[in-house]
C-alpha cells in the first residue's frame, strides 16, 4: 500500500473512484443528474482527493487498482482554498439546488460521530475490472492494521446494502441507519488494541 498526497496520483485515483462509484446510490443522489453526470462524479472525486490531501490521508494499492481516502473529521482545517473547493464542488458537481440536501445529510451523519479521534473512511474503491479478486480485502487488512497501530476506530457510511457482508468480514458493525430518500448504513470498526 502506498500513502500519497502527490497530485501526480490525483488523476488516476479520481478516475478509479469515478468508475468504482458510478452506480453508487449516495454519490448519485449528491451529484446533479444530467448528461454530465460522470464528469460531475469525477469532480466530486477530485474534490475528495484535494480535501483528503489537505485534511486526511490517501492510499493507493501497490498494483494501483484500489484506493482509500481518509478524511480527518475531528480536526478539519478550513482555509480560503478549502472554501474555494467547496464552492467549486457546489457549482460544478452538486448544483446549488442539491447543496442544502447534501449539507443536511452531512449534518445528520456528523451527529453520530464520537468526540474522540477516529479514522473516517470516506471512500474505498476498486477498479470495476478488478473487483472480486481480493484487492479491496487486501487494502482493508492494511487499513485495519494501521487503525490498530494508531489505536483508532474506523467509521464509514455506505448506501449499498450488498457491501454490508464485505464490511462485516472486515470487522465493521452497523451502529446506525439513516433514512433520506435512500437508506444510509453507518458502520464502525472498533480498534482491536
Amino acid at each position: 500500500m502506498i500513502r500519497t498526497t502527490d497530485r501526480k496520483d490525483k488523476k488516476q485515483i479520481a478516475e478509479l473512484l469515478t468508475r468504482a462509484f458510478d452506480t453508487n446510490i449516495s454519490v448519485n443522489k449528491a451529484v446533479k443528474q444530467d448528461r454530465k453526470r460522470i464528469t460531475r462524479i469525477r469532480r466530486l472525486m477530485d474534490y475528495s482527493f484535494e480535501m483528503c490531501r489537505l485534511n486526511g490521508e490517501i492510499f493507493l494499492s501497490d498494483d494501483k487498482n484500489a484506493a482509500v481516502l481518509f478524511l480527518n473529521r475531528c480536526h478539519p482545517k478550513t482555509t480560503l482554498y478549502t472554501l474555494w473547493l467547496d464552492l467549486k464542488l457546489a457549482l460544478g458537481a452538486i448544483g446549488l439546488n442539491r447543496a442544502a440536501k447534501v449539507l443536511k445529510k452531512e449534518k445528520a451523519i456528523k451527529k453520530l460521530y464520537p468526540d474522540h479521534d477516529f479514522m473516517y473512511l470516506w471512500y474505498i474503491g476498486v477498479d470495476p475490472d478488478c473487483q472480486g479478486q481480493g484487492a479491496g480485502s487486501a487494502l482493508m487488512r492494511e487499513i485495519d492494521a494501521l487503525a490498530d497501530e494508531r489505536r483508532q476506530d474506523i467509521y464509514l457510511e455506505t448506501s449499498i446494502e450488498n457491501n454490508l457482508p464485505f464490511y462485516a468480514r472486515c470487522g465493521f458493525q452497523v451502529y446506525s441507519e439513516l433514512q433520506f430518500d435512500f437508506r444510509l448504513y453507518c458502520l464502525r470498526r472498533e480498534c482491536r488494541n
